[in-house]
C-alpha cells in the first residue's frame, strides 16, 4: 500500500469517527432521549479483557442511560461479519481491526459500520513472545529469526523433534496472519509445527504452564494482558522491516495468501466499533461515553489480573472495576450518570 493510500484509509477511519459524533448530536439533544435508549446488543467477545468492556458498557448503559442491554457471544471476525451483514450485534468494544481492516475500512466508507472510538485501551501490542527465563538463559535469541533457529529448545509434546509455536484459536484475526507468517520465515521446513491451542483458555493454558514450569514457549500473544504483566513475557523484535500494510493486509492477513513475505507485526489497533442503525439511534450522550471510554492499559492489565486470580467473569470485574477504579470511568460521563451509576452497584 503506497503512502497515499495509507493516509486515505487513515482519513476514512478519522472521519468516520468524527461523522458518528456529529450524526448522533443531531439526533437527539435532550435527556429524554436518554431514557429512550430502547435495546442495545453488545458484543462479548472470548477474550478477558472484551468480556470486561462488555460488562461494563452494559451496566453503564442500563444504569446511567436507561438503556436495556443483551450480551451476545463473539469474536473478532465472526462478529464483524455479524455486524457488516445483518447489523448486529449493534456494539463492539474491543475489536482488533488488524485481521479484518481491508474489510472494515470498506464497511465504514459505505456508511455500513462506524468506530465510535479509535483507541479505547492504551499502551496495545500483538506480536510473539517467550518467557523471561528463556531470554535470561538464552541471551542471543534477541529476534524471531533468532528462535527459528532454534526449535530444538521449544520441543513439540506429541512430536519432540520438532519445535512448538503455539499460534491464534480458530475464529481469531491473527490466526491467518500467523498461519501465513508461519509459511513466510518457512518454520515447517526449519523444523517447527504451527499449534492451535483450540480456545483462548488454552493459548493462556499454554503459556502458563510452560513459564510456571520453567519450560521454554514461543508463541502468539498480546498486550495488555493479564499473563504479559504477570509474567513480564518478553516480546521479540522480528529482526525484518514491516513489509507494508498492501502486502500485510492483502495477502498476509488473508486466508489466500500465494506468497507471504516475511515481516514484523503491523502496529495494533483496536476500536469500538458501532452499526449504522446504533449510530442513527443513539443519543449525544451515549455517543460521548462511547468515545470518552479509554482504559489505561496499566489499569486494564491490573484487572486482567484480578480476573485470572479470582475466576472472575466479565460481569464480576466490571462490579469490581466500577467499585475501584472511579477515578477512571466518572471521567467517561456526567456527573449525573456517575451518580446513577455509583447508587446501582452499591
Amino acid at each position: 500500500m503506497t503512502i497515499n493510500k495509507m493516509a486515505i484509509v487513515a482519513l476514512v477511519i478519522v472521519a468516520a469517527s468524527a461523522t458518528y459524533l456529529s450524526t448522533s448530536e443531531n439526533t437527539s439533544t435532550s435527556s429524554a432521549s436518554v431514557n429512550q435508549c430502547g435495546d442495545v446488543q453488545i458484543a462479548e467477545m472470548n477474550w478477558a479483557s472484551a468480556e470486561l468492556m462488555a460488562n461494563v458498557d452494559k451496566i453503564i448503559l442500563e444504569k446511567g442511560y436507561g438503556c436495556n442491554v443483551s450480551l451476545v457471544p463473539g469474536a473478532t471476525t465472526t462478529t464483524f461479519a455479524s455486524m457488516n451483514t445483518k447489523g448486529q450485534p449493534d456494539i463492539a468494544p474491543e475489536l482488533w481491526i488488524n485481521g479484518v481492516r481491508e474489510p472494515l475500512v470498506k464497511a465504514m466508507d459505505a456508511g455500513t459500520l462506524h468506530s465510535a472510538n479509535g483507541g479505547p485501551i492504551t499502551d496495545l501490542g500483538e506480536g510473539w513472545w517467550i518467557p523471561p527465563h528463556t531470554a535470561k538463559a538464552h541471551p542471543e535469541l534477541k529476534t524471531v529469526l533468532d528462535v527459528i533457529k532454534r526449535p530444538d529448545l521449544f520441543p513439540d509434546k506429541e512430536d519432540p523433534s520438532k519445535g512448538a509455536f503455539v499460534t491464534c484459536p480458530a475464529g481469531w484475526g491473527c490466526q491467518l496472519t500467523n498461519a501465513n507468517l508461519f509459511k513466510a520465515f518457512d518454520m515447517e521446513a526449519k523444523g517447527w509445527k504451527l499449534i492451535n491451542p483450540g480456545s483462548g483458555a488454552g493459548l493462556d493454558g499454554s503459556m502458563s504452564k510452560a513459564v510456571e514450569r520453567e519450560q521454554n514457549w514461543f508463541g502468539y500473544y498480546w498486550s495488555p494482558t493479564a499473563l504479559i504483566g504477570k509474567y513480564n513475557m518478553t516480546k521479540l523484535d522480528f529482526g525484518v522491516p514491516f513489509v507494508g500494510s498492501e502486502h500485510w493486509d492483502g495477502c498476509l492477513a488473508k486466508e489466500e495468501c500465494a506468497d507471504p513475505q516475511p515481516s514484523t507485526w503491523t502496529k495494533s489497533e483496536v476500536f469500538t466499533v458501532v452499526t449504522d442503525q446504533f449510530k442513527k439511534n443513539s443519543s449525544t450522550e451515549v455517543a460521548d461515553y462511547l468515545k470518552n471510554r479509554i482504559y489505561p492499559g496499566s489499569d486494564m492489565n491490573e484487572m486482567l489480573v484480578y480476573m485470572g486470580d479470582n475466576q472472575a467473569s466479565g460481569a464480576d470485574a466490571a462490579i469490581e472495576f466500577l467499585l475501584t477504579k472511579p477515578e477512571v470511568w466518572q471521567s467517561w460521563v456526567d456527573s449525573d450518570t456517575a451518580n446513577k451509576i455509583k447508587a446501582a452497584i452499591k
